[in-house]
């Protein structure tokens, strides 16, 4: 494929935050799509005020549920939602595989022309997203960032030095690398290969979409505690897993593949 477009991380536009309604009416189409693990306590929710924000936007879109391998109903609830909407997509992982294996999933699933993930676990606002499809007419990708983690303070620290290391070694300043809300063109996934199957699999898009010239802009939103459920990310096998992926990709992005 070939790619004119220039590359732009460093660039972060301040966007308004008016209504989806005050830029009018569009063209474009969306999927959205939620990774969940043993998320049955949030999953119905999410879902729900999706739907709600995208109906309003009327434009064309798809939910698709990720459950990857939950041990609890998550599983259960997507297939009773799905079967109420025809909507709502569910894509089931046997085992649990992974983070990055989760939204590999989302992405080959998706079928519209932008597609926007954010987890399952409620922390985010979903009315947040429709200020962000302006810029997908200058952008190729809306990398969010935090403006107040409301995280234990042991996971702040460990998601700062992570990003400051991601950064320093491929030679990107964005703000905070895992922000789980972020909007694409669904095209550049026809323009790469993923091989994360964990937690680095947001950085691994980024690098290569970088070095593709795709253009990357950022904005901040607001995050929110967890009111059910629990936390994996924290888990010192996704920790170490992490790690080794990085830097196995940093061997890869080094011989040019």
């Amino acid at each position: 494929m070939t790619n004119n477009t220039s590359h732009g991380p460093n660039d972060e536009h301040q966007a308004s935050n008016s209504s989806a309604d005050q830029h009018g009416n569009t063209s474009t189409d969306i999927s959205v799509f939620f990774p969940c693990y043993n998320e049955q306590e949030n999953v119905g929710r999410i879902v729900e005020n999706a739907i709600s924000v995208f109906e309003k936007l009327n434009i064309d879109f798809e939910v698709i549920i990720i459950d990857d391998g939950s041990s609890d109903d998550t599983g259960r609830i997507a297939d009773d939602i799905a079967g109420r909407d025809g909507r709502v997509k569910v894509v089931h992982h046997e085992g649990n595989l992974g983070y990055g294996a989760a939204l590999q999933s989302g992405f080959r699933t998706a079928a519209k022309e932008l597609v926007f993930y954010t987890d399952g676990d409620g922390q985010f606002d979903i009315n947040e997203m429709p200020p962000l499809l302006p810029l997908m007419e200058q952008y190729d990708i809306v990398s969010c960032y935090r403006l107040n983690r409301r995280d234990p303070l042991v996971r702040k620290i460990n998601g700062w030095c992570w990003t400051k290391l991601v950064c320093l070694l491929f030679g990107l300043k964005i703000r905070d690398i895992d922000c789980a809300f972020k909007l694409y063109k669904r095209k550049i996934f026809d323009d790469m290969i993923l091989s994360s199957r964990g937690a680095l699999i947001d950085t691994e898009i980024l690098v290569r979409a970088a070095r593709k010239n795709y253009r990357i802009t950022q904005k901040g939103v607001n995050h929110y505690p967890r009111t059910a459920g629990s936390q994996t990310g924290a888990n010192i096998r996704v920790v170490l897993r992490a790690f080794k992926e990085l830097f196995i990709l940093y061997g890869r992005i080094r011989r040019g593949k």
